[in-house]
């Protein structure tokens, strides 16, 4: 079917912040060169998404209890945080906004009223088509940051059209977190609604013992696991290539 909307847009407010790409199977080369090669379920949740990129690089620092300083590229300043502005951020959108949206610019950082909580703006808006959310997490089978995790969440973005921000938990104190702006910061994968309900969710079937298993259980076991063992020569990355000729005649269906 075609739709006039697509699944997922973004759209900038910050002009510097840098463009969503979408999330790459190597995880930009830092994955294992076998799991990148061969394994097909460690590439597909890798490249499941959209990476987003903070606008700027800047450092956090938690004193344990309720106090965040932050600093960004290009000052030496810290600064308390409570809530702070994307630099000159402020004035730019007083300036292009209408009149009645001018005086209300995202927060680049907030610092939460639970300890060591900061929520991050990445710059964007992200929008999806009737029926999809958004979920947002850090970026998938990337080496995390040290200094920090990343909260996930599910935004329901198609009636949500408000900033794309994720709330990171500093687990250092007294020593500065840097955000680097090269790494990505979080991931975007669009996800129908229908897909989280518990009518999906608490669809499910526990089978226990062997005696429940039916012929057709055991002839999937037998494809999956006997039969490739019992090849003379089998080569690596046999379930991949398969999974993978699979998609293509998928893709090509749809096309």
């Amino acid at each position: 079917m075609q739709h006039a909307e697509p699944i997922v847009s973004f759209f900038r407010l910050i002009p510097e912040a840098p463009d969503p790409c979408r999330a790459d199977r190597a995880a930009g080369g830092l994955l294992p060169m076998r799991g990148a090669r061969y394994c097909d379920p460690l590439t597909s949740a890798t490249a499941n998404g959209w990476w987003v990129f903070p606008p700027i690089g800047f450092a956090l620092m938690w004193d344990g209890g309720t106090g965040v300083v932050w600093t960004y590229e290009e000052d030496d300043t810290w600064y308390p945080l409570k809530v702070a502005q994307f630099p000159d951020f402020a004035a730019y959108f007083a300036k292009t906004a209408p009149g009645d949206c001018g005086v209300y610019a995202p927060p680049f950082l907030t610092a939460s009223i639970e300890p060591g909580i900061v929520q991050v703006w990445s710059g964007w808006i992200v929008h999806t088509r009737p029926g999809w959310s958004a979920l947002v997490r850090p970026p998938a089978n990337l080496a995390r940051q040290q200094g920090f995790e990343c909260y996930e969440g599910i935004i329901e973005t198609d009636s949500w059209f408000g900033p794309l921000f994720i709330n990171l938990r500093l687990n250092k104190t007294d020593t500065p977190i840097f955000i680097r702006p090269e790494i990505p910061l979080l991931q975007v994968t669009p996800v129908l609604r229908e897909h989280y309900s518990n009518r999906v969710l608490d669809d499910v079937r526990l089978v226990r013992e062997f005696d429940a298993w039916t012929d057709q259980e055991w002839g999937a076991y037998r494809r999956t696991v006997v039969e490739p063992n019992l090849l003379d020569n089998r080569p690596l990355g046999l379930h991949a290539a398969s999974v993978r000729r699979r998609r293509k005649r998928s893709d090509s269906l749809v096309k």
